[in-house]
């Protein structure tokens, strides 16, 4: 039996949820479970739509279906949570979350004014790209997720925001590692995302961020979709850009650049810029103004980013006031200029933060085991 779908999107969220479950295949568990298309979709809705909880809370299924599948192992979730915490605001929360093979990712909540709410997701646990202020970064690199291991992040906070009449309005690929380095995976769940007959986001509310792999942003341009790029510059220069991240190193400041013009070019969509901001490093008012020069008047936006200190971390943030200084000399020089409020500074809600306190460097390299 051929799976019915919505442009594959339902047949790859089976393809894993089976897997896991002990089949090869969805045809394959259809066949066990003797399972019509429509009974396929009403899973897939009741996950994907409606949010539930496990299989055992469909009640368009059969009270007997219902039990054989949940005895047989088939779960909705891939990530379960082992640490949530909240901010004393109300407005962040932190989710630590455990994977089958026993690693650990992290993803968090921001409760903005004006019925905003956006989750910030991880693509890998941990990231092979080692740039110097990250805690992801300090902790190296276990594997990649699968495309349900991502989605299933934020579908834990839309059913946490659901129970109080609320919802989910924007997703961000800014949580543990290099997404365009997991670049099949992320766009497979930016489909679940986005999927009309699921989860149903529109790829205007998705933004994926990236330290700058020049061949998939190339990549990305083509996509056809209006999912925003973010590329973390976080330096005016390649000199202090390569002291902090290693990826200049193989892709420039000039290469780089050159491909967000070449996306520009062919989406007409801007370029966001994140720069996190460290004392005495990237911070100064020359560095501020060889920024405005190398962004003004382009179709760009930069985003300041107030840095949160990570426990092995040797970088400390800027003062509010410089910040400010920062920011004033791009918008002078005409370049559109955020700065960023920070949330979650009391529940460790920087990525890696939260799985650095919980597993040290030393038990993260060897695989994530307690």
């Amino acid at each position: 039996m051929k799976l019915e779908t919505s442009g594959g999107v339902q047949a790859a969220w089976f393809a894993e949820k089976v897997r896991r479950a002990g089949f090869p295949d969805a045809e394959a568990f259809a066949a066990h479970f003797r399972l019509k298309p429509y009974r396929l979709r009403q899973i897939y809705r009741a996950a994907a739509k409606e949010l539930a909880a496990d299989i055992g809370d469909v009640t368009t299924l059969p009270k007997d279906l219902r039990a054989a599948l949940a005895e047989r192992g088939f779960s909705f979730d891939a990530v379960v949570p082992v640490e949530v915490r909240r901010s004393s605001d109300g407005q962040t929360s932190k989710g630590l979350f455990r994977l089958a093979d026993g690693n650990e990712v992290e993803a968090v909540l921001m409760e903005h004014h004006g019925d905003r709410n956006t989750v910030c997701i991880s693509s890998q646990a941990g990231c092979a790209f080692a740039c110097a202020f990250c805690a992801t970064g300090q902790a190296g690199f276990a594997r990649q997720l699968e495309p349900t291991e991502i989605f299933d992040q934020a579908r834990y906070f839309a059913r946490e925001l659901a129970a109080t009449g609320k919802r989910i309005t924007n997703v961000v690929f800014m949580g543990m590692g290099e997404p365009f380095h997991n670049y099949d995976a992320v766009m497979e769940a930016v489909a679940l995302l986005n999927d009309p007959h699921g989860f149903g986001l529109g790829h205007r509310h998705i933004t994926i961020s990236t330290v700058g792999l020049v061949d998939k942003i190339d990549r990305f341009a083509g996509e056809g979709i209006q999912v925003n790029l973010a590329i973390s510059l976080h330096a005016p220069n390649d000199e202090v850009r390569g002291a902090m991240m290693p990826v200049n190193r193989k892709f420039a400041m000039a290469e780089l650049l050159a491909a967000c013009e070449r996306y520009v070019a062919k989406t007409n969509r801007k370029v966001f810029f994140e720069y996190v901001m460290l004392a005495g490093v990237n911070d100064t008012q020359e560095h501020a103004q060889q920024l405005a020069r190398l962004l003004s008047g382009h179709l760009y936006h930069v985003n300041l980013i107030p840095y949160n200190t990570t426990p092995d971390g040797a970088f400390s943030g800027s003062e509010a006031a410089q910040i400010w200084r920062f920011a004033a000399v791009l918008d002078a020089a005409g370049v559109p200029t955020t700065v960023r409020q920070n949330m979650g500074r009391d529940i460790a809600a920087a990525c890696g933060q939260l799985r650095a306190e919980t597993q040290p460097k030393a038990r993260f390299r060897a695989g994530l085991k307690r």
